[in-house]
């Protein structure tokens, strides 16, 4: 009798410990989570969000990608975010540095190695400046909305400079815990997966207490429900669609040299991803749409126009008015757009076609080539660009949606959703990454599609 895919998935020793000890490395995260730091006051972090407006989205923002860290402020409340910025950072700066695209031309393989390399080393500093910025600004925040304050006496270069350096410090070092703990599931457990599972583990957490928010109002609750169910599967289907599409683009190979004579060129494709950008464009929107309420919250006890102004651009951008919404869905689009191009420029596909001598049928080798992909790749993203601007959004279209059920209803649209929607999109993606990985290491093994499926 043949055995089934999951029963094979736990009795093969090496893919069990593989799952084993990457459930381990991220239950591990979990409980560092819970490490407060010294000094913090979480009750505070908690005012801040439950008050809404930009503070609250700001906060609500980092609360999500750390997994919920942010509000109790542990020891990992800043997840593994500066790595990802480290990282989006030196990309964006191999385009504009000669060298170092040069590099990354040369050899892509060691390029790539050096990439990484450096994306550790930056992100020491940039989790000690992170640090103290959070530190700052949550500070502020409570302070301007009469909360206290998160961390009472911070000054490094002040009278209480050995406990804060001891809170940066603390801070640093578990953010560097977190990324040491991926890197452990990527080389141990689930191969190239364990950032992504970091912070997916702290993602998926929230979802309890989501679903005990709906469940609470027992008037709602059966309404609630399906409404989750009938949009949770809508959207994650979409989801799943649009990051599985693929543009083919027609690629002809030179043939190899048999004995005297060549063989005949062999046919292939280069895959263009419809959502090459992924869930980056909406961090990048968010953050910069929340910004400049920040600030103005800073100016709104001001008296005449400038109190009037700040107070203006707070509405404007606090993250509760319709033109918050339409700006949102604006910049996500064009936000895709941007960082797809600067993703697809560092590949140079047109240059590493010609090195290989293979070409697309009807287009010249070289800058013709990398132009008409880049023009191919413009065509597809606009889709996918606009899938993302809609998924952004989803919580305000649903609470269009909801308001003719009450308005009741439409105040609790966004928890529908059971994560933020950046948060549903990482979900998604890594659940999916993840099948995919696990699938090829049956296939490794000799276990094929029609028993995975049984």
């Amino acid at each position: 009798m043949r055995r089934s895919a999951w029963r094979y998935l736990w009795t093969a020793q090496d893919i069990r410990k593989k799952l084993l000890i990457t459930v381990f490395l991220m239950a591990l995260y979990r409980l560092a989570a819970h490490v407060p730091v010294p000094g913090a006051n979480s009750e505070v972090m908690k005012n801040i969000i439950a008050g809404g407006g930009a503070a609250g989205t700001l906060t609500g923002l980092l609360d999500m990608f750390s997994g919920g860290t942010v509000s109790k402020f542990s020891v990992l409340a800043m997840g593994v975010y500066p790595y990802i910025t480290a990282q989006i950072i030196l990309q964006l700066l191999v385009p504009i540095i000669p060298s170092w695209q040069k590099r990354m031309e040369e050899d892509p393989r060691e390029g790539q190695k050096w990439m990484e390399k450096w994306t550790y080393y930056l992100s020491v500093p940039m989790a000690f400046l992170n640090a103290i910025g959070q530190i700052n600004i949550f500070n502020s925040l409570a302070s301007q909305g009469g909360y206290g304050l998160v961390i009472a006496d911070f000054n490094l270069f002040g009278g209480s400079w050995l406990s804060s350096w001891t809170i940066v410090l603390s801070m640093t070092a578990g953010t560097m815990f977190g990324i040491w703990l991926g890197e452990l599931i990527s080389e141990f457990g689930i191969r190239n997966q364990g950032l992504s599972l970091i912070i997916f583990a702290g993602i998926v957490s929230q979802i309890p207490g989501n679903v005990q928010v709906i469940l609470a109002d027992a008037s709602t609750r059966i309404i609630m429900i399906a409404f989750m169910a009938i949009f949770l599967t809508a959207i994650i289907f979409a989801i799943v669609v649009v990051q599985q599409g693929r543009r083919n683009v027609p690629v002809m190979y030179p043939g190899r040299r048999v004995g005297r004579g060549m063989s005949m060129p062999v046919k292939g494709t280069l895959p263009l991803m419809v959502n090459m950008a992924g869930m980056i464009p909406l961090i990048f929107a968010q953050s910069i749409l929340t910004f400049p309420a920040v600030l103005a919250g800073f100016l709104m006890n001001q008296k005449g126009w400038l109190g009037s102004f700040a107070s203006q651009v707070n509405r404007t951008f606090g993250g509760q008015g319709n033109t918050y919404w339409i700006l949102y869905f604006l910049s996500v689009v064009l936000f895709s757009f941007f960082y797809t191009d600067v993703l697809f420029s560092q590949q140079n596909y047109g240059e590493n076609l010609k090195k290989v001598g293979a070409q697309i049928p009807g287009v010249s080798r070289g800058v013709p080539t990398q132009r008409y992909l880049t023009r191919v790749l413009r065509r597809i993203t606009l889709p996918g660009a606009v899938f993302l601007g809609m998924v952004a959004i989803m919580p305000f279209l649903l609470s269009l949606i909801l308001s003719a059920f009450g308005a009741g209803l439409a105040s609790r649209a966004s928890g529908l959703l059971l994560v933020s929607s950046s948060g549903l999109l990482i979900v998604v993606g890594v659940v999916r990454d993840t099948f995919f990985n696990i699938d090829a290491e049956l296939k490794l093994r000799g276990y094929d599609d029609a028993q995975l499926i049984r």
